[in-house]
């Protein structure tokens, strides 16, 4: 992308974009790459300051990882999503290392972590949506934690199924049992279970092309319910 792409860009999609003087447009732009990452490439390894990451197409992951090698998905970034959390020189408060993966091929526009930190430390506003991006994503990691601490299992499954239909727009998630598990995080085995009770209810029907919601309905009343793990 030329120089004058990145401006066109960020007029849409930053609020201060207009708040901040000609020269710091200019060198955002001059500090910023159009990057393709291959599905399964790694973007942010948790030990550097990548950049601030916006998504033209695809879709990333981010999650952090146990000593163990566990990881657990704090949540997904899809097309118009940004990612401030890979760019830990521009908020200097987070502290523990998070990835970031390409899900699937992925066009993302990324400013220099470095140039970024510059900009918002003269701005203000920019410093602000720095900060309320960061703040927005963080309610969606404590929305994780509390279905993790304390929902039953069929519940996160069911609310899973019916955000990531909401998300695509079908009832055909194609997704595997694994991919499922390591979005929940949770273990392969224990969404496989659960998909087999509620394709044995009628709720959806599992096949190798993933899964398809049957009766929505139900899948609803499930996710509403303060039920027990089976």
């Amino acid at each position: 992308m030329e120089q004058n792409q990145f401006a066109s860009l960020y007029r849409e999609i930053f609020p201060f974009w207009n708040e901040v003087s000609d020269s710091d447009r200019d060198f955002i732009c001059q500090n910023s790459v159009a990057v393709t990452y291959p599905k399964g490439a790694q973007i942010h390894d948790g030990n550097e300051c990548s950049g601030v990451i916006f998504v033209r197409s695809g879709g990333l992951r981010l999650h952090i990882m146990s000593e163990e090698g566990k990881d657990m998905t704090l949540y997904r970034l899809h097309k118009g999503d940004m990612c401030m959390l890979s760019a830990s020189c521009v908020l200097q408060a987070i502290t523990f290392d998070v990835f970031v993966d390409a899900e699937e091929d992925s066009e993302c526009c990324v400013i220099s972590g470095a140039a970024f930190a510059e900009i918002s430390a003269r701005n203000p506003p920019v410093k602000i949506f720095a900060l309320e991006t960061a703040v927005s994503r963080f309610s969606d990691v404590m929305w994780v934690m509390q279905q993790i601490l304390f929902m039953s299992m069929d519940k996160r499954l069911a609310i899973f199924l019916l955000d990531e239909s909401a998300r695509t727009y079908s009832d055909a998630i194609a997704l595997t049992h694994e991919q499922i598990a390591r979005y929940m995080g949770s273990a392969r085995e224990v969404v496989s279970r659960m998909l087999k009770y509620f394709a044995n209810e009628g709720i959806v029907e599992v096949s190798r092309k993933g899964v398809k919601i049957l009766d929505k309905t139900r899948l609803r009343e499930l996710a509403l319910q303060h039920g027990q793990d089976l």
